[in-house]
């Protein structure tokens, strides 16, 4: 029996260790074998409604649900109703009646936690200002396959305190990770997810820690991480945050600070020269093209969790 079949997944908080652990050996078998899982959504529809741009979200999600034998369909949210005003609660119970799930990238987490309140199919967050869900586990597959587990492992996220850095603290100490989140002061993580991270750290018996020093959050890391310093909807900021955060780029100064065999990752789309010099992102210890390959992979675990009770 599949426990989380019909489920939502707004964020992390949504599973269990074990949830997360069997949607990454899913997600691993269908990459090693994906023929033996295509069909197993056949004649299910996922609705995806976009209010952020996209490509790998977009692109992953529609092409893993096509080969899992679905179909998907493109909703801008600026050419909907809900683009209108309509209430969300209304949208929520006539796409129930057309759809099988339906994938959101927007801003509000306070609007996709309604929908999934209305809605009596499965919603999966695509993106949100505080999370990002699915990407942590197309990270964390990435992390399994190079490093051979994830309990243990020393993850270190230097940059903005967004939603990846949320993400990261949620999942890292879920499954038993020591994260380290290196900040600026003023852009740290927003308290209720480090709380809840240390929560998750004293079960799993993992660590967590928040500092204001790239350098001594790189110190024996087998993770390196950053994203873009100026998230959508923070692009106003961008000269301001240049400012903030140039001594948190991720170099060759700094990587010299992790272990000999760190990963780097990045969720992508990346600014070459700003959060990352180019030798690293394109350098050995990179594997942002593996990572975002199993976008896809996880994703189609995921969808096959949430709508098949398999």
């Amino acid at each position: 029996m599949n426990s989380m079949y019909g489920k939502s997944i707004l964020n992390l908080t949504e599973l269990t260790k074990e949830d997360f652990l069997s949607i990454i050996e899913l997600a691993v078998a269908i990459k090693a074998d994906p023929e033996a899982y295509r069909g197993v959504l056949a004649g299910k529809i996922l609705a995806m409604i976009f209010e952020k741009n996209s490509t790998r979200t977009r692109v992953s999600f529609e092409a893993g649900i096509i080969q899992l034998g679905g179909q998907a369909i493109v909703l801008d949210s600026k050419n909907t109703q809900m683009g209108r005003g309509e209430p969300v609660k209304d949208t929520a119970n006539v796409m129930s009646s057309y759809v099988d799930a339906i994938m959101i990238r927007t801003y509000s987490d306070k609007m996709v936690a309604e929908l999934a309140e209305e809605a009596s199919i499965p919603v999966i967050n695509g993106l949100t200002d505080d999370h990002h869900p699915c990407q942590i586990l197309a990270d964390f597959q990435t992390i399994y396959e190079e490093k051979g587990k994830l309990e243990g492992i020393k993850l270190t996220y230097i940059g903005d305190g967004n939603n990846m850095a949320h993400s990261f603290l949620i999942g890292g100490s879920l499954v038993g990770m020591d994260v380290t989140i290196a900040t600026p002061k003023g852009y740290e993580p927003k308290p209720q997810f480090i709380e809840l991270a240390k929560k998750n750290a004293k079960a799993s018996g993992s660590k967590i820690e928040i500092v204001n020093d790239p350098d001594q959050a790189a110190k024996n890391a087998d993770v390196l991480i950053t994203d873009v310093w100026a998230s959508m909807g923070d692009e106003s900021e961008q000269k301001e945050r240049e400012e903030v955060f140039k001594t948190f780029q991720i170099n060759n100064r700094l990587a010299v600070q992790a272990k000999k065999d760190y990963l780097f990752l990045h969720c992508l789309p990346a600014h070459r020269g700003e959060e990352v010099t180019a030798d690293i992102i394109d350098g050995a210890h990179s594997v942002i093209y593996q990572e975002a390959a199993n976008r896809l992979h996880a994703q189609k675990a995921l969808m096959v969790k949430l709508m098949s009770n398999i």
